[in-house]
């Protein structure tokens, strides 16, 4: 099977505990359907290294006009700062592309605003961090917001900043990484710290090892 890539665009201020879960899962091999079918590259406006809000610094792999959505399975769109300043425009731009293509986006905390403002959220139920940040975009989907932690509808997905996991769990159902029960476990136990998840995934290891 082909490797498939996932783009996580990069930028300034990018919101570090936002993708974390989403991206170091789609790139571990570990419980999924196909090991190694994904992988991950991260996409900026040019190629100079960005500085997150954690203080990390990366140096991006592509440039967003160099992105092509035949090219990639899904473009991740972190939170930060300038979203709301109209500066990563040129992302939601590139988002538009993606939909327009049949290629998911996945969108968390202020990227949500980027995707509304560009009117792809007027006809898709979605979230954010709260109703009232995304009525400041000026766009008519008001009435599809639902005030829950993650939410997928089609190909996008949208979430809270505060909702990490629950926007992974989204992000990695929508590609297909999992078996859903897998992807059950993997989100009961790194989410909530179930054991009996930790059983399920372990029980899995032993027997794809044994296989």
């Amino acid at each position: 099977m082909p490797t498939k890539t996932v783009h996580t665009a990069i930028y300034d201020t990018l919101a570090d505990w936002e993708v974390g879960a989403a991206t170091a899962h789609i790139n571990n091999p570990a419980w999924q359907i196909a090991p190694g079918a994904f992988e991950v590259r991260t996409v900026g406006l040019t190629r100079d290294p960005i500085t997150t809000k954690g203080g990390m610094r990366i140096t991006p792999d592509s440039t967003l006009a160099e992105l092509s959505p035949p090219d990639s399975a899904m473009l991740i769109l972190p939170g930060a700062d300038t979203w709301a300043t109209g500066e990563l425009t040129p992302f939601a731009r590139k988002a538009r592309e993606f939909l327009d293509a049949g290629v998911p986006v996945a969108a968390i905390c202020g990227s949500t605003f980027g995707l509304a403002q560009e009117g792809l959220l007027d006809d898709k139920a979605h979230t954010s961090n709260v109703a009232e940040f995304l009525v400041y975009s000026g766009y008519a989907g008001a009435d599809h917001y639902v005030e829950q932690p993650a939410v997928t509808d089609g190909n996008v997905v949208t979430a809270s900043a505060t909702a990490p996991f629950e926007f992974a769990r989204e992000v990695l159902g929508l590609l297909g990484v999992y078996e859903p029960h897998i992807l059950d476990a993997w989100y009961r136990l790194f989410a909530h710290g179930d054991p009996a998840a930790y059983a399920v995934l372990d029980a899995y290891d032993k027997a794809a090892a044994r296989a």
